[in-house]
């Protein structure tokens, strides 16, 4: 397995906890495509972030090898990052249109 295999495994886990969502709850949805979009950036952006901890690809792969415990920790940042993602972009979505709806009507 190669680096940029891995890569692409943690988003695409992303992906399916971003829509894992949407089928736990129907309140958190952006239908399938709004979802995908929502775990790939947010898979992206926890691995990104936490990813320099040391399990990221390049250290997943240092050895030669895959470190499966190291790779099983990227997964589930994975999955969490696009689970996390959906729930705090339906929460500004929800705040910005309530926002909105002050603005039109400031009176309410």
């Amino acid at each position: 397995m190669t680096d940029t295999l891995i890569a692409l495994i943690s988003i695409f886990v992303g992906i399916i906890g971003a829509n894992l969502v949407q089928f736990i709850t129907k309140e958190y949805s952006f239908d399938m495509v709004g979802n995908s979009i929502a775990g790939v950036f947010g898979s992206i952006f926890l691995i990104k972030s936490f990813g320099r901890l040391g399990f990221n690809p390049t250290h997943i792969m240092a050895s030669g090898k895959v470190n499966i415990f190291l790779f099983s920790i990227n997964m589930f940042v994975s999955f969490l990052g696009g689970f996390v993602a959906v729930i705090l972009i339906k929460k500004l979505a929800f705040k910005m249109n309530s926002l909105k709806k002050k603005e039109e009507n400031p009176y309410t």
